[in-house]
């Protein structure tokens, strides 16, 4: 399991690049900033495809993709008043059977 730690990182609830750059070095036997560079150039690539509009897809995990979202008119809740909202671009996740299953795994320990 590349997250040993993983008690620290539940009583943060946040996982960091720190966190991983961590990992990496416990498992794989990298130095830390050998490790650190590592995830920081994953990260990276990801961000760069998705710029691209490319679709990111990890295995037993999920997939990152871009939504390009048209212009369209919302509404005020407090006042009711139109207002127009700008089309724009939106990162998705949707996490792959497997990963929805370790999470549900998980809420009932």
């Amino acid at each position: 399991m590349v997250f040993q730690n993983m008690g620290d990182v539940m009583a943060n609830k946040t996982l960091t690049r720190m966190d991983l750059s961590e990992a990496v070095f416990a498992e794989v036997g990298l130095s830390r900033n050998e490790s650190a560079q590592l995830v920081e150039a994953v990260l990276e690539h990801m961000s760069d495809a998705l710029v691209a509009g490319e679709q990111v897809k990890i295995s037993s995990f999920g997939t990152f993709s871009v939504r390009d979202k048209t212009a369209r008119v919302g509404r005020n809740p407090k006042t009711g008043e139109e207002v127009p909202i700008d089309p724009r671009r939106v990162l998705t996740f949707r996490p792959s059977h497997l990963m929805k299953d370790r999470v549900a795994d998980g809420n009932k320990s």
